[in-house]
């Protein structure tokens, strides 16, 4: 048999044994892809098994457990590990930033993120954008308008809604 024909005949079984060790679909794709790797790397002596297929389940079986160790090694570090600081919520004014800035095009809102969140020059971001730097300028320009505009617009918004609840 040809390894296209033992692949066919025994990718399934492989693939639904390492998932039944791994209870999980996209591990299990890994462990498999992995397998048949390593097979055919040694298809000339794997062949000649008389039953290639057991071969394959002791790989699938070797990476599984391998990959159960790494999380237990990495469950043991993150148990040691002190509990991360607790990170304040945004402030009122990020909300509605990152609001406005949703509103914006994509090439608006990523030269206004690099050039003021990264603090790269307009050189630096025509290089990254493949724009020119007249085209930076603009984009930050029109963003920059239009994001007052939104932000704006937004204050008004809030300042109708205090009117209301105030009368």
């Amino acid at each position: 048999m040809d390894f296209d024909g033992f692949y066919r005949d025994t990718s399934r079984r492989l693939l639904r044994y390492a998932y039944g060790l791994t209870g999980d679909a996209a591990e299990a794709q890994d462990l498999v892809q992995e397998t048949y790797a390593r097979a055919w790397q040694r298809w000339r002596r794997l062949a000649g098994y008389d039953d290639p297929e057991a071969w394959l389940r002791l790989v699938v079986n070797r990476l599984s457990a391998d990959r159960w160790r790494r999380l237990g090694v990495r469950r043991a570090r993150a148990a040691a590990e002190p509990p991360a600081p607790a990170v304040d919520p945004p402030s009122e004014d990020v909300v509605l930033l990152v609001r406005a800035m949703r509103e914006l095009p994509d090439k608006h809102r990523r030269a206004l993120a690099l050039h003021y969140l990264l603090d790269r020059s307009i050189a630096e971001i025509a290089e990254e954008t493949g724009g020119s730097q007249n085209t930076v300028k603009s984009w930050l320009s029109r963003g920059r308008a239009a994001l007052a505009a939104a932000l704006a617009s937004e204050e008004r918004d809030e300042n109708a809604e205090g009117a209301h609840r105030v009368r």
